[in-house]
């Protein structure tokens, strides 16, 4: 069903700025750069642009696929002869666009970021209404093998929804066996992820999580649970958000412990980084785009 205007201009306008943001932190990003920097610049850029951001600036390195962002006072630094990839979202009024790039210091994985980018044209020629899920996932698979390099079989694109970034049905890398089809007037974020020949091309979780997301409301007694809670509800709804945005909510005394009763309270839910499993480099390229009738709309 296609989108109202007033819905649409929304969309574009997040589209518009994430794809600013992308292109402005490439031509930022070096060697020897602190992440928390380049977390924090790509955040500042979206709120200075009219947008909130969509989730946590994630910068994810090498054989991480997804999911790092700055924890506070993180000390991380862009290593050299890395594969660096930087995945952005941005929100106007609940309504995303999620884009990501890589950016290659390594001239051993330039093929990584040729053939994402390459997958992820061949999924923008593709996507149309009544395309069935899994011959796109066929079509990514064969356009990355063609190459010499494997697809990542556990990480997939996804339907956006309203303040959703994920709204249910994915867009495989691999074949997967699926009765459903795209529709006109849907949102998807379409990101290929690539990795060498000889990885096992799948992605396992990590110890680390440093992104996060409300999960259900309960009755608390700590004032300062409470206080904490409701600040996150309010201020990021159903999108993930990171610890870097809530300093100085709380005494930092009293922050740690509250922090961790409304995970174990189960309040909050985290997404742990992800790797993969046979720690080979991973590349990703990512628009978001709307369904149209005769195929699909790069919104950035």
């Amino acid at each position: 069903m296609p989108l109202s205007e007033d819905i649409l201009k929304k969309y574009q306008h997040a589209g518009k700025i994430a794809a600013e943001a992308r292109e402005k932190i490439e031509s930022l990003v070096h060697e020897g750069m602190p992440i928390i920097d380049l977390c924090e610049k790509t955040e500042a850029f979206i709120r200075e642009n009219g947008g909130q951001p969509a989730f946590p600036c994630n910068v994810s390195i090498n054989e991480v696929a997804a999911h790092y962002t700055s924890p506070p006072q993180d000390e991380q630094t862009i290593p050299e002869n890395s594969l660096v990839k930087i995945d952005i979202g941005v929100h106007v009024d609940g309504y995303i666009a999620d884009t990501a790039t890589t950016v290659c210091f390594n001239p051993e994985y330039e093929n990584l970021v040729h053939t994402a980018k390459y997958a992820l044209e061949k999924a923008v020629e593709i996507l149309r209404p009544g395309l069935s899920i899994s011959q796109f996932g066929s079509t990514i698979q064969k356009t990355i093998k063609s190459r010499g390099v494997n697809p990542i079989s556990n990480l997939t694109g996804h339907k956006i929804g309203y303040y959703m970034i994920h709204a249910g049905k994915s867009l495989p890398n691999v074949h997967r066996f699926s009765m459903a089809k795209i529709k006109e007037g849907e949102i998807y974020g379409v990101e290929p992820f690539v990795t060498t020949a000889d990885a096992i091309g799948e992605v396992t979780n990590s110890v680390d999580t440093h992104i996060f997301r409300f999960l259900r409301r309960r009755s608390l007694r700590d004032p300062y649970a409470k206080q904490l809670l409701n600040y996150i509800r309010k201020k990021f709804r159903t999108l993930p958000f990171t610890e870097r945005w809530l300093q100085g909510l709380l005494p930092q005394d009293s922050y740690d412990a509250t922090f961790s009763k409304l995970l174990s309270l189960k309040c909050l839910m985290s997404y742990p980084v992800l790797v993969e499993k046979s720690r080979k480099a991973v590349a990703q390229a990512e628009h978001t785009v709307l369904i149209v009738k005769d195929g699909c709309l790069i919104l950035t």
